[in-house]
């Protein structure tokens, strides 16, 4: 019974503490969205994001809203999704601390790098699907419209369009994290990575035919940065393995 009851309490501890950090977390993503709030606001958020589309569009369109309070709400949840991205890395940060306590030394020195190569890379694909893919794709998209067909996007269906691509991209670019965490948990080997290489890429390309529109500009610019984040990953696990390995492993 003894024992029982002092696992119920680290059970309950490890909720609590749960708790605390996923509010911490929520409190920092609520901050951030406050003051995207007030400057620059929504309305010229969105008006940032939509400017891919519009540049793309004849001069002179512009997006339509086909929902009553669209262009109320789908500016507001465009911020909201900018404030999680912008706060990720306090949001990671929580996570590290809440399992931080449970690691050894060893473990430790490999979660810190993670986490913040986690958010970087997660925010540079995202920066990369806005700067360099969007435009492309757009105009592609934009060219091969027929002439008799007015292009008048929906801003509810273009925001939904443009978080599904930059969450496609912001996932694709953690595959450096995903190479070196499979290595160092020792559940495949980087030579055994370098064998499976083709098939890795014929992987990506069909990752990207799925998940971006059928166009090849759009799944060439997300298979490609899959393939060369692979190729980082295998140079960058063997690194990563020598820094954290356990005193034991080392001798």
């Amino acid at each position: 019974m003894i024992t029982k009851s002092a696992g119920e309490e680290t059970f309950i501890s490890h909720l609590v503490e749960l708790r605390d950090r996923l509010v911490k977390a929520s409190i920092g993503i609520a901050i951030v969205c406050a003051v995207l709030m007030f400057f620059p606001g929504p309305a010229h958020i969105y008006d940032f994001i939509a400017r891919p589309m519009i540049a793309a569009l004849p001069v002179g369109s512009k997006m339509i809203a086909t929902g009553v309070i669209s262009p109320f709400l789908v500016p507001m949840k465009v911020t909201l999704v900018i404030a999680f991205i912008v706060a990720l890395p306090w949001v990671l940060y929580q996570l590290w601390a809440f399992v931080a306590p449970g690691l050894y030394a060893h473990e430790k020195r490999l979660i810190a790098p993670l986490v913040i190569s986690s958010s970087l890379l997660f925010m540079a694909g995202v920066a990369f699907c806005y700067f360099f893919v969007f435009g492309r794709v757009f105009a592609f998209i934009s060219n091969f419209s027929p002439q008799s067909i007015a292009v008048t996007p929906d801003i509810e269906n273009y925001l939904d369009f443009v978080m599904s691509m930059c969450l496609a991209f912001g996932a694709t670019f953690e595959v450096p994290v995903v190479v070196v965490i499979l290595v160092r948990m020792g559940l495949v080997t980087v030579a055994k990575l370098k064998e499976v290489r083709p098939y890795v890429i014929v992987g990506a390309f069909v990752v990207a035919a799925i998940v971006t529109p059928p166009d090849i500009v759009s799944q060439f610019s997300l298979a490609l940065p899959m393939w060369v984040l692979f190729e980082l990953g295998l140079l960058v696990a063997p690194v990563f393995v020598r820094v954290t390995q356990a005193p034991e492993e080392i001798g």
